[in-house]
């Protein structure tokens, strides 16, 4: 086997690798908009349940949502990083030893693509991300502001009481 057989070789091994990754990168997107989707429907059916007497399920969810939002696009920020600098990088330095250079090609596409200010198919994800974790938020803070309403009540009672006894 010649040098270039093997740069060829190792080229189509790094791209077949590169596009896996992606395909791993849009499965993993389906799992993050599937639990945002549970977690919103967790939270509508079980919002009457409280736990403890005074932790709502919806406060859970509320929680989790955000966790779960958080994570996504945490997610999507690092596949994105992952494609461009590691897999990119490569396999544009591969290519220059090969006559043809289809990924560097397209690379220079997408960042001239890019430059027009166009939302790409990641920031769409990014931004639903985010729209949900700020909807979450919203929710958790509605539920979690009477649970600490009561409890500065208490306490706010329990300091009357100590005081006036004094």
């Amino acid at each position: 086997m010649d040098r270039d057989e093997l740069i060829l070789r190792e080229y189509k091994l790094y791209a077949d690798q590169k596009e896996n990754f992606i395909d791993r990168n849009f499965h993993t997107n389906k799992f993050y908009m599937i639990a945002v989707f549970a977690t919103l429907l967790g939270m509508i059916f079980t919002g009457n349940i409280i736990f403890l007497g005074k932790i709502s399920a919806t406060l859970i969810f509320a929680f989790m949502g955000i966790s779960v939002s958080s994570l996504w696009w945490m997610n999507v920020d690092s596949y994105n990083t992952l494609i461009k600098i590691k897999y990119s990088t490569v396999i544009e330095k591969i290519e220059e030893k090969l006559p043809v250079k289809p990924f560097t090609e397209e690379y220079k596409g997408i960042d001239e693509f890019k430059s027009n200010k166009v939302f790409m198919f990641s920031d769409i994800q990014k931004l639903i991300a985010a729209i949900m974790a700020i909807f979450f938020f919203a929710v958790f803070v509605s539920e979690l502001a009477p649970v600490v309403v009561k409890l500065f009540d208490k306490v706010l009672t329990a300091v009357i009481k100590v005081k006036g006894g004094i």
